[in-house]
């Protein structure tokens, strides 16, 4: 059973377990709390039965409310040890850059309406405990089953889970405006980001779930892998490349 609990910008999926109990992937925007809370009601899981919080990066659209949820229910986060300092910090890194002008455009419009830092509640020390990175033994011990896939490339913590055939790809891959391609809208490192590409098409899942956009099919992947290589990244700190881009908009060139 796989619930979506997120809204038009973010997914937030809740998966069953085999034995009971769900594990919720990822949470919000922090502002997107109390709608979380009225989806997570009209289903028939309550709090208590989330087990897992599997968090597939550090960032401002993906752990916005996971003090909140972690204060309702009694669950582990999943993560990859470098999330952590970005958890306690409560902001996104700017190493990298858009994969697009049209991404940078975009970027520049989060801005507008107040996220271009990219700040998040930071992780309350209180609930440090409750994390379980992949490579501890504690994790080992778990036996979950689903299989963990380190993802980097749009941030050097981001993981990704396959189960049943469906790869959970948080922001591996995205399917909606203002990606391109199937491509997400920041990256990190584009190396990591091909590789780790190369590495969710040869699991060949039956669908991938994206945390921005609908599921898609593997076939996607293949068919715009090539792409990647064409991608130049656009880093938010370069005003001479932003007001370049601004200046070619009329012309559509950021297209």
């Amino acid at each position: 059973m796989v619930y979506n609990l997120g809204n038009r910008v973010v997914n937030n999926y809740l998966v069953s377990l085999d034995d009971g109990g769900y594990v919720l992937i990822d949470t919000g925007y922090a502002e997107n709390y109390p709608a979380f809370c009225k989806r997570l009601e009209q289903t028939d899981v309550s709090p208590g039965e989330i087990k897992y919080i599997f968090l597939t990066h550090a960032h401002d659209d993906h752990a916005g409310f996971l003090n909140e949820v972690l204060a309702i229910t009694d669950a582990k986060v999943i993560l990859h040890p470098k999330a952590i300092s970005g958890l306690l910090k409560g902001q996104n890194s700017f190493e990298g850059g858009c994969s697009s002008r049209l991404a940078w455009l975009f970027c520049q419009i989060l801005a507008l309406f107040g996220k271009g830092a990219h700040k998040y509640p930071p992780l309350k020390e209180k609930y440090l405990d409750r994390l379980i990175t992949i490579d501890s033994p504690a994790f080992k011990a778990l036996s979950l089953p689903f299989e963990f896939i380190e993802t980097p490339g749009h941030t050097a913590d981001h993981i990704s889970i396959l189960k049943d055939g469906i790869l959970f790809c948080g922001d591996a891959a995205m399917n909606g405006f203002p990606s391109i391609k199937r491509t997400i809208i920041w990256i990190e490192n584009l190396d990591d980001y091909r590789r780790s590409w190369e590495k969710m098409i040869a699991l060949n899942p039956k669908m991938v779930y994206p945390a921005h956009g609908k599921p898609f099919s593997n076939s996607d992947l293949k068919k715009y892998q090539s792409h990647l290589d064409k991608i130049h990244l656009y880093p938010l700190h370069k005003q001479s490349q932003q007001r370049s881009c601004l200046l070619r908009l009329h012309k559509y060139i950021c297209l």
